[in-house]
């Protein structure tokens, strides 16, 4: 059964729902953002979290006002419930413009729809109740709303890592679309990115593997075991506190910046490599190569690498060749 419904909510809050589908990499074949497929994974996998913490919030408030002798147990819930969707849930903008969302839902996603219509609605709209909860989802951090977008794949990596189960599964940004089979070992969070990483091992070749979580498709928990490595869970647990969108050796770099560059390394937070030492203009850096290379492109002449020379040689390559296909 498909259905379709109208959602009415701020142009705000729906530009926030596309950022979302697009970093979570929710995408149709011809490239652009599937936000209809991103909203009703959205509704499956927050429906119970949301209607749980309402619910919690809603007796939280009955309990206080009940306990105004004044106030009668009925009015102090429809009051309740009034302040709710009045004041708590009022997140959007008064001023600005409106828009629509056109919802097609099915399966578990129209199965939740009509639960909501039949049982949860009282004097609000189906359009007012969705969005709703879209603003208390857009409410939570970044790494959390990735979470429960992507449930089923942290219960499945968590649940793996619990039992030392070797785990299975192919990543959207590998081109070769090949199973990989991995020892997991933990989850953490890239604090510049706010997305979350599974931290790996793969025995056979004696390395660490670092795959972001919205990345990995057909996850699976094989009968295969592994017997956990105090050395590579030290090493992987120091990589998911510095660095854990890589597991790459660090190395050490040097790095000279003009003021701008001083000011542009303040401001370009993401995948931001941690300085070690400062000394005038010259920054030190203990950090993997590849992600010194992926951060400083966006320097140009505003930060030079004086050592190592391979680091320098990635930077000047790269410029080269930018250069040379602007001059054609």
């Amino acid at each position: 059964m498909t259905e379709k419904y109208k959602i009415y909510l701020s142009e705000d809050t729906k530009t926030r729902l596309i950022n979302d589908a697009e970093l979570f990499e929710f995408f149709r074949n011809d490239g652009t953002v599937n936000l209809n497929g991103f909203l009703k994974e959205l509704i499956v996998n927050y429906f119970d979290q949301y209607r749980r913490d309402n619910d919690e919030l809603l007796n939280d408030m009955l309990s206080e006002l009940t306990s105004v002798k004044a106030l009668k147990s009925e009015d102090a819930s429809v009051l309740a419930d009034k302040i709710i969707r009045t004041y708590i849930n009022k997140k959007e903008a008064v001023s600005g413009k409106s828009a629509v969302i056109t919802l097609t839902v099915s399966g578990e996603s129209y199965s939740i729809i009509k639960i909501i219509e039949n049982n949860l609605l009282k004097d609000n709209s189906l359009s007012g109740y969705i969005k709703d909860m879209f603003l208390s989802y857009l409410s939570i951090p970044r790494n959390k709303r990735e979470e429960i977008i992507f449930k089923e794949t942290y219960e499945t990596i968590n649940k793996a890592i619990a039992n030392n189960r070797i785990l299975t599964f192919s990543s959207s940004n590998s081109h070769s679309k090949s199973t990989i089979s991995v020892e997991p070992y933990l989850i953490a969070t890239s604090k510049e990115e706010q997305f979350s990483y599974l931290l790996c091992h793969n025995s056979d070749y004696y390395k660490d593997h670092t795959f972001r979580i919205s990345r990995l498709r057909n996850v699976f928990i094989t009968s295969d075991t592994f017997e956990r490595d105090e050395k590579v869970q030290a090493r992987l647990t120091q990589t998911g506190l510095r660095h854990p969108h890589s597991a790459a050796q660090d190395i050490h770099a040097v790095i000279r910046m003009t003021e701008r560059g001083k000011q542009m390394y303040k401001m370009i937070v993401k995948n931001r490599p941690a300085v070690t030492t400062v000394d005038g203009d010259k920054y030190e850096f203990d950090w993997p190569e590849m992600q010194l290379e992926d951060y400083f492109r966006r320097f140009g002449k505003e930060a030079i690498v004086i050592r190592p020379k391979s680091l320098k040689t990635r930077l000047k390559k790269y410029y080269e060749e930018a250069l040379d296909a602007y001059g054609k």
